[in-house]
């Protein structure tokens, strides 16, 4: 486990309950410190940029927090959290997008379609996100600070 990382903050839409919900339970079994911003009845139906928006308010004031946001496809979603400065958000489904992206990008948000991943594959991109470090050298951090 990450120890840097002081809170998991998850959330969904109405299409992304289930993978929301089993993942806080692989999460907290592994001891991580999960926050479950919601949805979490498959039958209410909230767009996805008010879901992100949920999760951008949650980390505002919260650095070494990371995020899930799950949408059926993953791109709603995607687009909505990045739309906050404080938020890196990429869309993963395989083990070596989750360490890339937070090694070069930093990426403080994972993106999940739940449409398109297999649950046990997504948990799996999830611990790789948590566990993978940022490559702080110069040249990624300047990158970082012309997007935000």
């Amino acid at each position: 486990m990450n120890k840097t990382v002081s809170k998991v903050y998850i959330c969904a839409d109405h299409r992304g309950v289930g993978l929301k919900l089993y993942l806080i339970e692989m999460l907290a079994a592994a001891g991580y410190n999960v926050v479950n911003l919601g949805v979490d009845d498959p039958n209410t139906s909230v767009d996805y940029p008010d879901v992100a928006k949920t999760l951008a308010d949650a980390m505002a004031n919260d650095e070494k927090s990371r995020g899930i946001i799950i949408c059926g496809t993953g791109a709603g979603v995607l687009i909505a959290s990045n739309r906050y400065r404080h938020i890196r958000a990429s869309r993963c489904s395989r083990l070596e997008q989750a360490r890339d992206d937070r090694f070069h990008d930093d990426i403080n948000v994972l993106a999940l379609a739940s449409d398109d991943i297999d649950i046990e594959v997504a948990f799996m991109c999830v611990q790789t996100f948590l566990e993978s470090p940022f490559d702080a050298v110069e040249r990624r951090i300047r990158r970082i600070d012309k997007i935000s």
